[in-house]
């Protein structure tokens, strides 16, 4: 199994993610009432133990909450809200610390076929927390499939709901083994005519599976992203940041040795001219130059 996959080849995920997310609401998985989702956030938190390095997927939603968008294959509901909780903590104590404000927290929790009830809430005494559930065993994933599959070879164009759902049918209720649904997937999302939502079908598929899916696989489905149109586009925009990053290091490297060479030489002329005469051949300020001046001494 997989761990942490996403996490460790995040790039063109979260790009792509971001785009799949944009503008939605969760209504299709029955979870009404919450505002569009605005965009996708880090999702890592360094503090925390190995095996539990990041919420599954966060956004920020038009409203500025944050949803932390949680999949989970059992019904271990205190021992994964306790988890939640931790989680909890360091998206809060990230926005205290930059923008000194609590922002509000909503958890969702996707549950995959296996699970046919949960419990939404955790007390702890004067702490609770509570989670909106999604049962996916409610969902058929077999038709599901079958329904896109019809779409794309009738040439119709996907719904933005159309590409959601692929994202985590491997989730769904289904005769056949997770392993074959998540390949047949994303042997689906790769007939996508429109490249932009070819990938972003596809790292919905893998982020959702990511505790579940074989890790050669999702290596090989990201080997062959970055082999897209889309993702050659992305592989180049990633170069070019790249490339302006390091100029940008050099520049500001040379920089730092001509004002270390400027100071070098104020301090030897310190004993010799004034100040101001001092300024005017080094480039430096009067005033750091009386500063050192002072240091000197």
């Amino acid at each position: 199994m997989s761990e942490g996959i996403a996490y460790q080849n995040k790039d063109i995920l979260f790009k792509y993610l971001s785009d799949l997310y944009q503008n939605s609401t969760l209504d299709v998985l029955g979870v009404k009432n919450l505002p569009r989702i605005k965009r996708l956030l880090p999702n890592e938190f360094p503090e925390v133990t190995a095996n539990e390095k990041r919420s599954d997927t966060v956004f920020q939603l038009e409203d500025d909450s944050v949803l932390m968008l949680e999949y989970e294959s059992d019904n271990n509901y205190m021992e994964n809200h306790l988890k939640y909780i931790r989680y909890v903590h360091r998206i809060s104590q990230r926005y205290f610390q930059k923008e000194k404000q609590v922002k509000r927290i909503r958890i969702v929790v996707v549950y995959t076929s296996e699970v046919t009830n949960t419990k939404n809430e955790l007390s702890v005494g004067d702490l609770k927390i509570h989670s909106n559930p999604v049962l996916l065993y409610q969902f058929n994933g077999d038709e599901t499939l079958e329904s896109i599959k019809n779409k794309i070879r009738n040439e119709q164009q996907l719904t933005q709901e159309d590409l959601f759902k692929l994202s985590i049918l491997p989730l769904m209720k289904s005769e056949r083994s997770r392993d074959d649904v998540i390949h047949d997937s994303i042997e689906t999302a790769k007939e996508i005519e429109d490249d932009n939502q070819q990938v972003q079908a596809i790292a919905g598929i893998l982020t959702s599976t990511d505790k579940f899916i074989d890790e050669e696989y999702a290596k090989q489905v990201k080997e062959w992203l970055k082999m897209t149109k889309v993702g050659r586009a992305f592989e180049e925009e990633k170069k070019e940041a790249v490339e302006k990053a390091v100029e940008k290091a050099v520049e500001k490297a040379q920089q730092s040795a001509q004002q270390k060479e400027r100071i070098k030489i104020a301090k030897d002329l310190l004993d010799v001219l004034s100040p101001e005469l001092i300024a005017k051949k080094t480039g430096l300020d009067v005033e750091e130059i009386k500063k050192l001046k002072h240091e000197n001494k």
